[in-house]
């Protein structure tokens, strides 16, 4: 699914360099359930925004399901993230002014999905997440967790090979957020492929495999062992 070789990543030039991430290889297979950690700075993110195609390596190789994503245009890399990914974001990312629905559909404007297919597509997305009761109502009639079911749903809509989460429980209190959890799991118990960052290690215990991060370098790559 994803095999990165000698990644780095730096920025900025001279005196004022910065090296985010320092000669990562890494292969996380289809249906895999990783969690990323570190400390702020640890370079968890600049990893998280290249294998999302968000930001490209200053050198090294990154395939995504066998497609070399090196040196390609941003049109490439946008078709990319819009057929091949989902992004679940800690601050959830909804337009206030559109419904779940609307929000849930968002990224199939930028496909040649019809506009009925693609609304039949979200219903079947927020019933994923208990959520299609709710498909009229805009964010700010809904609570933080529902909120977040909406970008579960949305990050789900393209039927993505991989799902990357970024500190998906951030903005939510605890029980809230093993619901979430619990939402995930079940979505990796279905055959979905997930990449979560998170510095939380109740969060992490979720997750089937962890790679810690400590200055741009991985310094622990382990399966975690389930009850």
């Amino acid at each position: 699914m994803i095999r990165i070789d000698n990644i780095c990543r730096t920025y900025g030039s001279g005196e004022t360099q910065v090296k985010a991430l320092s000669n990562i290889s890494l292969t996380i297979e289809e249906n895999e359930f990783v969690a990323v950690m570190g400390t702020s700075g640890s370079g968890k993110s600049t990893l998280m925004s290249i294998l999302g195609c968000l930001d490209t390596p200053t050198s090294g190789e990154y395939l995504l399901s066998g497609e070399s994503v090196k040196d390609i245009d941003d049109i490439a890399l946008s078709k990319i993230r819009n057929t091949k990914i989902g992004f679940i974001f800690q601050s959830f990312h909804l337009l206030p002014r559109l419904t779940a629905l609307h929000n849930v559909i968002l990224p199939l404007r930028y496909t040649d999905v019809p506009q009925e297919e693609a609304e039949q597509r979200g219903m079947e997305m927020l019933e994923k997440v208990g959520l299609a009761s709710r498909s009229h109502h805009k964010p700010n009639e809904m609570s933080g967790g529902q909120r977040q079911r909406v970008a579960i749903a949305r990050a789900l809509v393209n039927y993505p090979k991989v799902i990357f989460a970024d500190e998906p429980t951030g903005n939510l209190d605890s029980k809230t957020s093993v619901d979430i959890m619990n939402l995930l799991t079940d979505l990796h118990s279905q055959g979905q492929t997930i990449v979560m960052v998170t510095h939380e290690e109740d969060i992490a215990a979720y997750a089937l495999r962890t790679i810690r991060m400590q200055d741009g370098v991985v310094i622990e790559d382990k399966l975690c062992t389930k009850q």
